[in-house]
């Protein structure tokens, strides 16, 4: 991180009209020289928070590098942290303005910055919230995706281009943020239930935030294959950016996959749920868990896995503390998985796979993708 990152001062921000302005000849870029070509000639080093301890992945055809592990907007142990912080049982009930919070998360998003994790993904007004201010002061130190899924297409009345836009603008209001990286509508999971004059309202939206500068890179997330790969194949101009389920389970389908659409028309991918929905791990995730140092190693075993996988761009664990950060990294700092330990893996999934909650049973479906 250089001294500017560090002031945190307002003058390194993107302002919207740079954005514009930049994105704009970004695209240029790309149309006369191709992605490859972008990616030739630009210098990793330049990326947000590069530190050469951390590897980075293209992000598709954004011309943009990416951690090849990031920060998954989720907090569903963070009360293992700050013990009370949840006002009911659901982990999206906690107190946004309890000091303890704020500094649980604003500590993690300090050491993902030192250890050059370059994007967090946060996908729900409360994580919007969160992270926006956690950044504050440092807008230029990550990539921020945003998702304001509680009034974007779950919710049919937001499935037009003029109430998705109108969702930005609030979140990007309440949030206090000049503009997004990366707009990743939220769809229902299983997207192929919205019509197509749904989606096209939807890709419309990206598409005009884009151009007004509100964002510079367009996307959405769905647990939907064939609908994904779908959309990706209609829209290939508006479709930057996929977030969906990969975990240590998951494996390329030898024929038809979704991969094949992903390469072909170089979508960036963020993975989510990479331990399972924490199924993986036999602990609680608290600090002095008997099973820490057994849950930290099929955690780094897991991200080996998915990053065996070249057309991912990165997984996005949630993270409740810094050694969690820490642990990851070390993940992508280590060699690829040798037999004994892809069959332990494999082993420690096949068990994940049995403790899955009756709410995760879907994840199942994600074994060939």
């Amino acid at each position: 991180m250089d001294q500017k990152q560090q002031q945190g001062g307002k003058a390194n921000d993107l302002t919207r009209r740079e954005l514009m302005r930049t994105g704009a000849a970004a695209a240029a870029g790309l149309a006369v020289g191709g992605v490859q070509k972008a990616y030739a000639d630009a210098d990793v080093t330049k990326t947000r928070s590069y530190n050469p301890d951390m590897k980075y992945r293209p992000l598709g055809k954004t011309g943009l590098w990416i951690s090849s592990v990031c920060l998954g907007g989720h907090w569903k142990r963070v009360d293992k942290m700050v013990p009370g912080v949840f006002k009911s049982k659901g982990w999206l009930s906690a107190d946004l303005d309890s000091e303890g919070f704020r500094k649980n998360r604003r500590d993690l998003v300090t050491r993902c910055i030192e250890r050059g994790i370059n994007y967090i993904d946060a996908c729900t007004m409360q994580e919007v919230m969160a992270y926006s201010e956690a950044l504050r002061g440092r807008r230029d130190a990550m990539y921020l995706g945003f998702s304001w899924y509680q009034e974007e297409m779950r919710r049919e009345k937001y499935r037009t281009t003029e109430a998705l836009l109108g969702t930005l603008d609030k979140g990007m209001r309440e949030a206090r943020l000049e503009y997004v990286d990366l707009w990743r509508i939220t769809m229902h999971e299983q997207s192929g239930r919205h019509t197509q004059a749904e989606v096209d309202e939807m890709m419309g939206a990206l598409e005009k935030a884009r151009k007004q500068g509100k964002c510079r890179m367009c996307g959405f997330s769905s647990h939907d294959r064939p609908h994904i790969k779908w959309m990706i194949e209609t829209y290939p101009k508006v479709v930057q950016v996929v977030v969906t389920p990969y975990t240590a389970k998951s494996k390329v389908l030898p024929k038809d996959s979704l991969f094949e659409a992903i390469t072909k028309n170089e979508i960036g991918f963020f993975g989510i749920k990479p331990f399972a929905g924490n199924s993986l791990f036999k602990g609680d995730s608290s600090p002095d868990s008997p099973t820490r140092e057994e849950d930290d190693r099929l955690a780094r075993m897991a991200i080996r896995y998915i990053l065996c996988n070249p057309a991912i761009t990165a997984p996005i664990p949630g993270m409740i503390n810094p050694h969690q950060v820490d642990n990851v990294v070390k993940a992508v700092q280590e060699p690829e998985l040798d037999e004994a330990e892809a069959r332990e893996l494999g082993q420690a999934m096949d068990e994940a796979w049995a403790r899955l909650p009756d709410d995760y049973q879907w994840l199942k479906n994600w074994e060939y993708v």
